[in-house]
């Protein structure tokens, strides 16, 4: 028997429940929902019109493309640097579990190209659940890793001599990272604080933070500050550090050149692994910087849901956002490979046909573990 909920979008005549409408040529949201899975849809999707057909289309034709991009790119990533000697520092650990993090978050998509070729919550609950905790370990997982990534960055060029990064630190720091991020998946997941519901078209899924309650919106505030505000506010501060950093010790170099009236203090070989490590520095904080930006409006829209006006979020609204978070995972892989001098080499080693051409003479004190790190050197 159907509950009050479930009749919320259907008409009752004489030959059974109908969907409603509308106007008489179109369909509202959730219109081809079977009634037992139209419980797990927030009420404030329900109220808007079907987007075309066409639409639906579109963004599954987009997300494909994602998916192929993002596993090819990612999965090189993972390949080259976990099998590659040049590549196999404590460093690049972090790399290989942001290349992991970002597989992830696409490995899913094909719930939602599913979904948007059915034109609607065809993959049902249980789909939205797989597709949420997916998004929520990928996501969360991938914020920290990032933060991990400026930390090291920080250690490394801002305070040389405090030690250098080891194998078990990194790794240490890489189970953290899950420690911290597998709560806040199963929490939503087994619906003990929060849980995961469609948005936007219904094609897609993530934690709710439409439910007016005390406790949903206490679990979006706390989710926004560990998800969001904590790695964002970490990678700000120790990439505003190193940029703080760098500009002093140049300063101070250009400086003494001048007491002692040179043009330089620096040798050609010192030049030359400047320049290398200057380049990996650049991928990382363009990392760091793309996801920051792609993430960014996912958490305002977040609260407005919460706390704002929630007629602001339309369908198509929060789909922007959805997307963004996608994209920023397709382009990580392929900023090392423009950026990144060692993993270029070993690309164009192991599939010369890519035709990269990358000079197999640079020295990166970073990648090659016989090798000190100077002061103003960056990690791999």
């Amino acid at each position: 028997m159907l509950s009050a909920m479930e009749f919320e979008n259907w008409t009752v005549v004489a030959s059974g429940p109908q969907a409603r409408v509308a106007d008489p040529a179109q369909h509202l949201l959730g219109w081809n929902v079977p009634p037992s899975e139209l419980i797990h849809i927030p009420e404030h999707w329900l109220s808007y019109p079907e987007p075309p057909a066409s639409i639906h289309y579109l963004l599954a034709i987009i997300y494909i493309g994602f998916f192929i991009f993002s596993l090819v790119g990612n999965g090189l990533v993972m390949w080259v640097f976990s099998s590659a000697k040049s590549l196999q520092t404590p460093s690049n650990i972090f790399i290989v579990n942001l290349a992991f993090c970002d597989f992830v978050m696409m490995a899913k998509t094909p719930i939602f190209i599913y979904n948007s070729f059915s034109r609607g919550f065809a993959a049902g609950h249980i789909g939205c659940q797989v597709f949420s905790f997916a998004g929520s370990l990928s996501g969360i997982g991938a914020s920290m890793t990032n933060a991990c990534i400026a930390y090291d960055r920080y250690t490394t060029i801002a305070r040389p001599f405090d030690g250098k990064l080891t194998r078990t630190k990194a790794l240490v720091m890489v189970a953290c990272i899950w420690t911290y991020t597998i709560p806040w998946a199963i929490l939503p997941l087994l619906e003990i604080w929060g849980k995961f519901v469609p948005e936007g078209f219904l094609t897609a899924c993530t934690f709710d933070y439409l439910t007016d309650t005390f406790d949903n919106h206490m679990f979006v505030a706390v989710i926004f500050t560990f998800s969001y505000c904590i790695p964002m506010s970490l990678i700000i501060y120790y990439y505003s550090q190193i940029v703080s950093h760098v500009v002093a010790h140049e300063k101070a170099l250009k400086e003494q050149a001048k007491k002692m009236n040179v043009e330089s203090l620096r040798s050609n070989q010192n030049q030359q692994t400047t320049s290398v490590e200057i380049r990996i520095a650049k991928a990382a904080i363009t990392v760091c910087f793309l996801f920051v930006l792609s993430w960014t409006p996912y958490a305002v829209m977040a609260l407005i849901g919460a706390f704002g006006d929630k007629s602001l979020l339309t369908p198509g609204v929060t789909m922007i956002p959805a997307l963004t978070c996608k994209l920023v995972a397709c382009i990580d892989p392929y900023v090392y490979a423009i950026s990144h001098p060692r993993y270029r080499i070993e690309l164009n080693k192991r599939l010369p046909w890519l035709a990269i051409k990358e000079s197999d003479d640079t020295s990166s004190t970073t990648t090659e573990t016989t090798t000190a790190p100077p002061p103003a050197a960056a990690t791999a």
